[in-house]
């Protein structure tokens, strides 16, 4: 099936103990596969096996993972002793230098800067990871079902466009004949004639044009990342059709192997959105 490189996916996870997980997945066109990544600090050591993971489900495109955790488990409060022995023992010098009775009391002591401090307690790696591969994996699922919708409206842009080649190729291939015929009845001699086909002859381009779009209406239908091949094949129409039109001795010929380019551009296009 065809499938679209831009694409949206997201997906959450819960669990009792150890919070809440979510996956945010957007996929935008690219040549490769390359992964962007926005993890919070607790979730950095498995950003290898998050790569793994997309790259075993997604072949192209520019993917950019947001993942965020919600932990149910506290964060520890943490009291730096050695700091406030040094303000107990600033405080006693200063009552017994300006000669005040007055002791500071615990919520002074409590908001003295650098005295408490919030650590987040850790959870191991190897707990949160089934959670984690859960979510991505529906993240990743619902991702890849946009970018097949996505590619049937592709598919049917595209063959409908290969339909319209198939049949200004065809009008150029029956109209070429007759214009061979008329053409080769008015020169007299065979030196002339042999002259006249080097020059105008389109019967190779015309049947290597053919086998580009047939060959191209073939791998449409194919399975896996289509998308470089598909954009060789353009390339190779694109030489041919320039070819008709430098060679051809008609203008209608010359009109339609200008539609034919343009067409090809088209699908150009389109195809640089294709895995």
């Amino acid at each position: 099936m065809l499938k679209s490189m831009t694409g949206f996916g997201s997906s959450e996870e819960n669990n009792t103990a150890l919070g809440r997980i979510s996956v945010e997945l957007r996929s935008s066109n690219y040549k490769f596969l390359e992964t962007v990544f926005h993890l919070p600090e607790t979730l950095l050591s498995l950003e290898d096996k998050v790569k793994k993971e997309i790259e075993t489900r997604l072949k192209r495109g520019r993917i950019t993972c947001v993942i965020n955790i919600l932990s149910k488990v506290p964060p520890v409060v943490s009291v730096n002793k050695a700091l406030l022995d040094n303000y107990i023992a600033a405080t006693k010098y200063i009552s017994k230098h300006c000669v005040i009775n007055e002791k500071p009391g615990i919520d002074t002591l409590m908001n003295l800067p650098g005295v408490l401090s919030l650590a987040e307690n850790k959870i191991s790696t190897d707990r949160l990871w089934p959670l984690l591969k859960k979510a991505l994996n529906a993240a990743l699922n619902d991702l890849i079902a946009m970018r097949c919708r996505e590619g049937t409206a592709l598919f049917q842009y595209l063959e409908s466009r290969i339909k319209d080649l198939s049949a200004s190729l065809k009008f150029i291939q029956d109209r070429f004949k007759k214009v061979i015929q008329n053409k080769m009845s008015k020169i007299k001699t065979d030196m002339e004639r042999t002259a006249f086909l080097k020059e105008t002859d389109i019967t190779e381009e015309i049947e290597r044009l053919a086998f580009h779009i047939k060959n191209f209406k073939n791998k449409l239908s194919g399975v896996g990342a289509i998308g470089k091949e598909l954009d060789f094949i353009t390339q190779e129409m694109q030489r041919e059709a320039n070819t008709i039109g430098a060679k051809s001795c008609d203008v209608k010929i010359s009109a339609k192997a200008v539609q034919i380019k343009s067409q090809i551009e088209k699908l150009k296009e389109q195809l640089q959105n294709i895995e």
